[in-house]
């Protein structure tokens, strides 16, 4: 099996989830384009449109810079593959995406990685530290699941649902980073913010000073300073220049 091998996907799906497709290679792409992919590790999966518990993720064994809108698999809640496809998935891959899948309704998008910035942090202690204006952001939102081994044990999903909560950044303690999404532009972004705060932290770590933090009134009203900052908009701000970006690099994930 190789990375080219297509079918006429766009032609036996709708619309709507065409354009699913094109968004999640896109998320795949510019995973690898930054840096945070490992391999052929780690998975993001997407909510079909209009489909009950149907998802999207990588086909197993591809590069995220050769994943495109046409080779993601098609799967279950249950990780079976209900399109016909010459790929396979990775099932413990989908163990953590399918528990979140079905406990969140609002998640649309789950964002999973295995960063070295992102494990260093998830491996101390003390987690994610209030010394940076990334770290803020992320904190707002953020909560800690502690380490069970290869996520293989569906008896870990509840644990791992209840300590999500109402979150939308989680860190798995000795694991890595995730985040979730109403959109993938949503997930991609906290992604990016909680990725950045983490590179910060180790980065601030390594000179081997204290450290300053950042009062806690500041953190409690970083929500509202956030939608000001974006105009409301969030990460719908940013997607369409990660797309220009990724288009002006390589395209071929559209197809």
């Amino acid at each position: 099996m190789t990375a080219t091998t297509v079918r006429n996907v766009r032609a036996c799906v709708s619309p709507e989830e065409w354009q699913a497709r094109v968004d999640l290679a896109a998320m795949y792409r510019l995973t690898a384009l930054y840096g945070w992919d490992d391999l052929v590790f780690t998975h993001i999966s997407l909510r079909v449109p209009g489909e009950d518990h149907h998802f999207l993720i990588n086909p197993y064994g591809l590069l995220f810079e050769e994943v495109t809108a046409s080779n993601l698999v098609k799967i279950d809640l249950a990780g079976r593959i209900v399109m016909d496809t010459p790929y396979c998935i990775n099932p413990a891959g989908f163990t953590i995406h399918s528990a979140i899948h079905a406990a969140r309704a609002d998640v649309q998008c789950v964002f999973h990685t295995h960063t070295p910035h992102g494990i260093a942090v998830a491996a101390q202690a003390d987690g994610l530290l209030p010394i940076s204006q990334q770290a803020l952001f992320a904190l707002a939102t953020i909560s800690y699941h502690d380490y069970e081994g290869v996520a293989l044990n569906p008896d870990e999903k509840p644990r791992l649902v209840a300590d999500l909560g109402d979150k939308q950044i989680l860190i798995l303690r000795n694991h890595g980073l995730l985040t979730t999404g109403r959109t993938p532009a949503e997930a991609f972004l906290l992604m990016y913010v909680v990725e950045s705060a983490c590179r910060i932290q180790i980065l601030a770590q390594s000179g081997g000073k204290p450290l300053v933090t950042i009062p806690a009134p500041i953190l409690n009203g970083i929500q509202a300073q956030a939608a000001q900052v974006t105009h409301g908009l969030g990460a719908d701000l940013v997607w369409p220049g990660l797309l220009r970006k990724l288009d002006r690099v390589d395209s071929s994930y559209r197809t």
